[in-house]
């Protein structure tokens, strides 16, 4: 159950990012197949940070440090443009432009995860 709420907190963040990101992009005939393509890049999101993320911070340890984390914004920009990417090999329709936009999707994504997991309660 933990897994489905996490999907429905990340599209829901997908979606404010979506809303507030002139360079994210989500297209649809209506307000049910935009949800759709929101879960479903949600769950790509999901995927490719449960994959990668953990090699990108071992790789990129010394980078935390020196920068004191701020890199992790910058990774999470990247995974976030990975899976547009991915979405846009799926034919779904939605895009982030270029990695300004990825950057602030990223950082609004982590805050709006972030007040919705503590309005929801985390179970980890």
């Amino acid at each position: 159950m933990k897994y489905v709420i996490g999907i429905i907190v990340s599209a829901a963040a997908l979606g404010v990012a979506a809303w507030a990101v002139p360079g994210i992009v989500l297209s649809g005939h209506n307000d049910t197949s935009k949800a759709e393509t929101l879960l479903v890049v949600a769950l790509i999101f999901g995927i490719i940070n449960t994959l990668l993320k953990p090699v990108v911070k071992t790789v990129g340890c010394a980078f935390y440090v020196l920068t004191l984390g701020l890199v992790a914004l910058v990774v999470n920009g990247l995974l976030l443009w990975l899976a547009s990417w991915v979405a846009g090999q799926l034919k779904l329709p939605f895009h982030v432009a270029g990695f300004v936009a990825a950057i602030e999707g990223a950082l609004i994504v982590a805050v709006v995860s972030w007040v919705l997991h503590l309005v929801l309660g985390d179970e980890r």
